[in-house]
């Protein structure tokens, strides 16, 4: 039986609370006892960590995530159109580097891989290749020309009602977990692309029957308000960015609060408002992209999902040459600087919550989850942007087995 006792450390549980200082022991897979202040717990067997003080919390939930999207930290492409074998190969790369950065779990946004995630998220699950707990999506469905959606492939996407149908019950046969579909288009596809809808009512609530009769989630893009409706009507479970939503739609959102999650990736904005320069998006194309007014509008409607109790959870569109992957953690920081979260809040958002949008136990130090945690060096529920610096990961655990060891253990 393998079984590690991490000691002296102060516990962020992804509550939210306060860090208490306290001991985590670990059997196996899961946690098995949790011990606060001078409680000590047992220790035969087990491999002692002395954490020095350093902070212990859960691994981190990506709630917005594309491994496929192939630029990373380590390798910047230009490209979004690889062939397949090496995109596969860069999308497993991504994996590895994602838990590398402390994100032990990742939602998806969207897949430019038909069968790419549910092979990978099988690969990992059997512990063939590192990476992220992954909750496995198709392609983006949308219409062709839009990014993410290649060309030539939406015409067999049939938009007939029975079409649609079809098209779920597809994707939950290839092993998807959930599916996204762009409810609207984008600024950053074309001018005025926020306010185009892609699907209409009868549509979405077509979607939304089959995915409950199917049992897969749907997520969606949803930029102007009456798309964030349409999916809210439907049933999606996440609903990403949201940033032109008024308060009939932040209505809609809180009183179903209980049932879906918001991630609206500021990352990627931010990215190009400040951060692309060398790619060639100044402030002329950002303000083109929409990039400087979708960041405005968040720092209106985010601040007002947060007081009404809507469930908004860090991750960023990482992926592209100018926002790549591995920088997930700067989403926590934009949280706290644009959005008027506490650092506790935007750990908690990308833990304890993030564990209830995979629906897995995980995103909690707690008796019973997976051990999927991280040993910080510093406080991370005062300073998140420590979370940005690889190096400031000691550890990185999951599933009770060390991606990263620490550097020194006392026996």
């Amino acid at each position: 039986m393998n079984a590690t006792l991490f000691s002296n450390v102060n516990v962020f549980d992804g509550s939210g609370a306060a860090r208490f200082p306290g001991e985590v022991l670990v059997r196996n897979e899961h946690i098995v006892a949790v011990a606060r202040g001078d409680e000590r717990l047992p220790r035969d067997g087990a491999e002692l960590l002395d954490g020095k003080g350093a902070t212990l919390m859960p691994g981190m939930v990506e709630a917005h995530a594309h491994l496929t999207w192939p630029s990373s930290v380590e390798r910047v492409i230009d490209s979004m159109k690889l062939p397949p074998e090496e995109h596969l190969l860069v999308t497993a790369q991504n994996a590895r580097i994602t838990l590398d950065h402390g994100f032990t779990s990742a939602y998806s946004a969207g897949s430019l891989g038909e069968r790419f995630e549910p092979a990978l998220r099988d690969m990992i699950d059997a512990g063939h290749l590192p990476g992220p707990r992954l909750r496995a999506s198709a392609l983006e469905k949308g219409a062709e020309g839009v990014m993410g959606v290649p060309a030539g492939h939406d015409p067999t996407h049939d938009r007939s009602i029975d079409g649609l149908r079809r098209y779920v019950a597809d994707m939950k046969a290839l092993g998807c977990d959930t599916i996204k579909f762009l409810m609207s288009s984008d600024e950053g596809f074309a001018p005025g692309g926020s306010q185009v809808l892609m699907y209409s009512e009868e549509e979405a609530q077509a979607i939304g029957e089959a995915a409950r009769e199917t049992g897969i989630w749907l997520a969606c893009h949803a930029q102007a308000s009456e798309a964030v409706k349409r999916a809210v009507r439907a049933g999606f479970r996440a609903i990403f960015h949201c940033t032109y939503a008024d308060t009939e739609a932040l209505d809609m959102l809180e009183a179903k609060r209980d049932e879906l999650f918001v991630a609206p990736a500021p990352g990627l904005l931010y990215a190009r408002c400040h951060e692309a320069q060398a790619f060639g998006i100044g402030t002329a194309e950002a303000e083109k992209m929409g990039a400087v007014s979708g960041l405005e509008l968040m720092q209106q409607v985010i601040p007002q999902m947060r007081k009404r109790g809507i469930r908004v959870l860090p991750g960023g569109d990482y992926g592209f040459p100018y926002n790549p992957i591995g920088r997930n953690a700067r989403d926590l920081d934009l949280f706290v600087r644009l959005f008027g979260f506490s650092p506790a809040e935007a750990l908690a958002a990308a833990t304890g919550q993030g564990g209830v949008l995979m629906d897995l136990p995980v995103g909690v130090i707690r008796a019973g989850h997976f051990a999927d945690i991280l040993l910080v060096d510093g406080d991370p529920t005062a300073d998140v942007t420590v979370l940005q610096g690889k190096s400031n990961l000691a550890a990185i655990m999951k599933g009770g087995r060390f991606h990263k060891r620490p550097a020194v253990t006392l026996h």
